[in-house]
């Protein structure tokens, strides 16, 4: 009687604290994980995430107090794939391998986990609050995360998705020009060129989740904060996960205007050069 009634005692203790989550007495990191799952929610609703595709890193160092630097991990050691020393002592959320962004939209720290780079920036644990182990595209966003550090960037979010538009306009040659679809997408409403000034970098076809893809993104992200990859998708940097987003979503509407202007039987004209020179001088955007 006694043993059983331990027993169900040591259940429920289980029981509650697997139901804690880092997030409790954390309200800055909280407001930050939400703000991820909002974004996933409008990536499945836009169509750009079927299944498991696309992936959120976040560098949330900045969020973390020593209560978390304290937390144990709940992983073994894993293996980076690369070593970065910008990265040392950093903790990032990241979506998880094989999980589904309509997943994440409702249970972010279910479907995804906080990581913290070992000492050596070359492995990592999960912390937090289940073991899900992070995209296999994790080292390729791990890069481009310890450039931004090396670089002094405020920017904090890195955002994979496969906005529909886009990669169809991919598909055409034509568009793949250093800076052809830029201006052709800056030229169909004028917030597309005040909302993302530095328009789409463009990397012809990798093998997805190669080095070589994310090699050639690197390099693009030096002048861009949106790459797009042909055929596959986009890849873009932000202040946090809504400002990566909001960059996409506005290049995504004017994909949509050129390409209903094409099914409506006519070449959009666009906005004149001499009036996207106004919107520079006007918005005191990039030359």
């Amino acid at each position: 009687m006694k043993s059983s009634y331990i027993c169900s005692r040591i259940k429920t203790i289980v029981q509650f604290i697997r139901k804690m989550s880092i997030l409790d007495n954390h309200a800055a990191l909280q407001s930050e994980v939400l703000k991820i799952a909002e974004v996933a929610g409008y990536l499945w609703q836009n169509g750009w995430a079927e299944r498991n595709g696309g992936n959120i890193t976040v560098n949330v160092t900045d969020l973390v107090d020593d209560a978390i630097r304290a937390l144990p991990a709940i992983s073994d050691p894993i293996q980076i794939g690369v070593t970065l020393p910008a990265l040392a002592g950093s903790y990032f959320y990241c979506k998880g391998t094989g999980r589904r962004m309509r997943d994440l939209a409702r249970l972010p720290m279910a479907n995804g986990s906080i990581i913290r780079i070992l000492p050596d920036c070359a492995s990592y644990v999960i912390i937090a609050d289940e073991p899900v182990m992070p995209t296999s595209e994790l080292p390729s966003h791990l890069t481009v995360h310890a450039s931004l550090i090396e670089q002094g960037s405020p920017y904090r979010a890195t955002v994979h998705t496969h906005p529909i538009e886009l990669v169809a306009m991919s598909h055409s040659k034509k568009f793949l020009g250093k800076d052809v679809l830029t201006h052709i997408l800056w030229s169909m409403i004028p917030e597309t060129k005040a909302f993302c000034p530095l328009g789409l970098g463009i990397v012809p076809y990798q093998l997805p989740g190669s080095k070589a893809l994310a090699d050639a993104t690197l390099k693009e992200l030096d002048d861009y904060d949106v790459v797009m990859w042909e055929k596959h998708g986009v890849f873009a940097k932000g202040l946090d996960v809504m400002d990566a987003f909001d960059q996409i979503d506005v290049l995504s509407k004017a994909a949509k205007i050129y390409i209903n202007a094409r099914a409506m039987g006519f070449e959009p004209d666009g906005m004149s050069d001499a009036q996207l020179a106004e919107m520079t001088e006007a918005f005191h955007l990039p030359k």
